[in-house]
């Protein structure tokens, strides 16, 4: 039989790196065995547990809550196309404030490791000892936050310092004013939604729900840049170092598969389960949460696109403009709009 519970240490461990990972001269998580093979960080233990937590659910024949890029109905901004013909004109900013701009996003991540999760046995009637939720305090939260902006102390980056690299790679370093983050990438919640259960276990379980969907736009975007990045026609005076930030690209991508992993597992867990209401009385956590995942994936698939579509359109234009030949760019990067 798999076993099923670990503790935070095993959770948290790192394998043994023939290699370290240094790139432009920063100092990564994770490393390389002796054949050269990236091993994504504090992986020693934890995927051989998530995949027991997820095999548990398929021997009960358990649905694995879908969480794939197609959900994702809205066109990327800029397309592939255009972004390949900005960079053939000249036009680099773009590229550079977005991975600029997607470091410092993750950095936030770092966040999650200073969080206290409440202890969902509280309000779930089965044992969730074996489970990803019942193990989310002892060292899924804290691995997922060091895996995003660093564990603090240890002297490496994490996907933050990693998405720097990639861009530093290709363009060098500060070839461009930093970049302002937005706000917030998530749904932000309009009040109590999930009213049945405590707020603080709502809190968090809506957390969850938005940071799977944030790691589905990530999927798409490691396409995206792959495709970019890796064009041969572009970058052409550093072909190398362009192959290399695809390489990055895909470090990065796989480190947070397993962050996927986790949290679809997670989320497909607390469906399953009978939920005990704050009235006493039980419910299935599908009935729960089914309403509100599906607001979650309009939000990220379509409202958020037309929320930002007019700012995001006139940041481009502003980027373009700027540039030497920006009027006769611009009238080109419109048509290519249906491109891809």
């Amino acid at each position: 039989m798999s076993k099923l519970i670990y503790s935070q240490e095993e959770l948290e461990a790192d394998n043994v790196y023939a290699t370290p990972h240094i790139e432009c001269g920063l100092k990564l998580h994770g490393g390389f065995n002796a054949d050269g093979e990236y091993l994504s960080p504090r992986t020693k233990h934890r995927w051989t547990a998530i995949n027991a937590w997820k095999n548990q659910l398929e021997k009960q024949n358990v649905e694995i809550v879908g969480a794939t890029t197609a959900l994702l109905t809205e066109p990327n901004f800029p397309n592939e196309a255009q972004a390949i013909f900005l960079l053939q004109n000249g036009v680099q900013q773009p590229l550079w404030d977005s991975l600029t701009i997607t470091g410092l996003i993750e950095a936030r991540g770092k966040a999650l490791a200073e969080f206290t999760p409440p202890d969902f046995q509280d309000i779930i009637v089965e044992d969730i000892s074996g489970t990803a939720l019942g193990h989310m305090g002892k060292g899924l939260m804290t691995a997922h936050g060091w895996d995003e902006g660093g564990k603090e102390g240890s002297g490496l980056g994490g996907h933050d310092a990693m998405w720097f690299a990639t861009r530093d790679l290709i363009f060098g370093k500060d070839k461009f004013p930093l970049a302002s983050p937005p706000e917030s990438i998530g749904r932000v919640k309009q009040g109590r939604e999930i009213e049945a259960i405590p707020v603080e276990h709502e809190t968090l379980i809506s957390f969850l729900m938005n940071l799977l969907m944030i790691e589905v736009r990530a999927e798409r975007a490691f396409r995206f840049y792959e495709s970019v990045i890796g064009n041969a026609d572009v970058f052409l005076d550093k072909q190398e170092e362009a192959k290399h930030a695809v390489m990055m690209v895909n470090r990065i991508r796989m480190d947070e598969n397993i962050h996927v992993a986790w949290l679809k597992v997670a989320i497909s867990e607390f469906r399953n389960f009978t939920i005990k209401k704050n009235d006493g009385t039980q419910v299935r956590g599908a009935t729960l949460l089914d309403p509100i995942w599906e607001k979650m994936v309009h939000w990220h698939a379509v409202e958020m696109h037309e929320a930002n579509r007019d700012n995001n359109h006139a940041e481009m234009d502003r980027k373009i403009l700027a540039a030497d030949r920006g009027s006769e760019i611009i009238e080109a990067f419109k048509k290519l709009a249906a491109s891809s």
